[in-house]
């Protein structure tokens, strides 16, 4: 057996005994207040971004490039992963959560501006993630840096999701949609960890989220307002 899961299954004696009783109140169900869509990237830590460690507080959604998109027979729908909370927990914030130095945009990024070669499962998410990031490859400056590039895809990418989210008919009018971008690479600030909101509800101006917003205006922040 590998040492890397007998470690985790060791870890896990731990956990167990921390979370003893801490699934008495969702044992048989299960309302969380917030749905994250997260990219499953290795350091993004879906629950310990937010100083989670109670069940029952988030819905995790986890896929490369923090996608909210599944394609059907009949064409692009919200994913089930994503709308099963709103549908059926009463579930009424969703948070598309990108991050910086993102492996699925960058790729998607190579994908359109030149030709990179991926198994077929890779290259089915990145085909989810073309159509949305297309018009953002086309309207970065001529000189921007291939780095700089894909940070501010990252924030084009979180609008898109958001947009798709916003303009479906499945998602309530009620719900909240909020897209932030974790920062691990000194990109925003050199708080390595730190969430940045970048668009509620699909307003991206930073101006009037931070007046609509001021209880987390210091937190409002966007590299790129296109």
């Amino acid at each position: 057996m590998h040492s890397a899961f007998i470690e985790l299954l060791q870890n896990n004696l731990e956990h167990a005994t921390e979370f003893q009783n801490r699934f008495d109140h969702v044992q048989d169900a299960q309302h969380p207040a917030v749905v994250t869509v997260c990219c499953s990237d290795s350091r993004v830590l879906q629950d310990h971004i937010w100083g989670n460690d109670e069940p029952g507080q988030i819905f995790t959604c986890g896929n490369i490039g923090n996608r909210v998109v599944q394609q059907t027979d009949a064409g692009e729908v919200v994913s089930g992963d994503v709308l099963y909370p709103v549908e059926h927990t009463g579930t009424d914030i969703i948070v598309v959560v990108g991050h910086t130095g993102c492996g699925a945009v960058t790729a998607t990024y190579d994908a359109l501006t030149g030709e990179i070669s991926e198994p077929a499962g890779i290259e089915h998410c990145l085909s989810l993630l073309k159509p949305h990031l297309e018009s953002g490859v086309d309207a970065l400056p001529d000189d921007v840096s291939r780095t700089e590039a894909v940070n501010r895809l990252v924030e084009y990418n979180v609008d898109r999701q958001i947009a798709f989210l916003d303009a479906n008919e499945t998602i309530p009018d009620d719900v909240d949609i909020v897209g932030v971008v974790y920062d691990f690479q000194d990109v925003y600030s050199d708080r390595r960890g730190e969430v940045h909101v970048i668009n509620v509800n699909g307003e991206m101006n930073v101006e009037t989220l931070r007046e609509a917003h001021p209880a987390i205006d210091a937190r409002i922040r966007r590299l790129w307002e296109y």
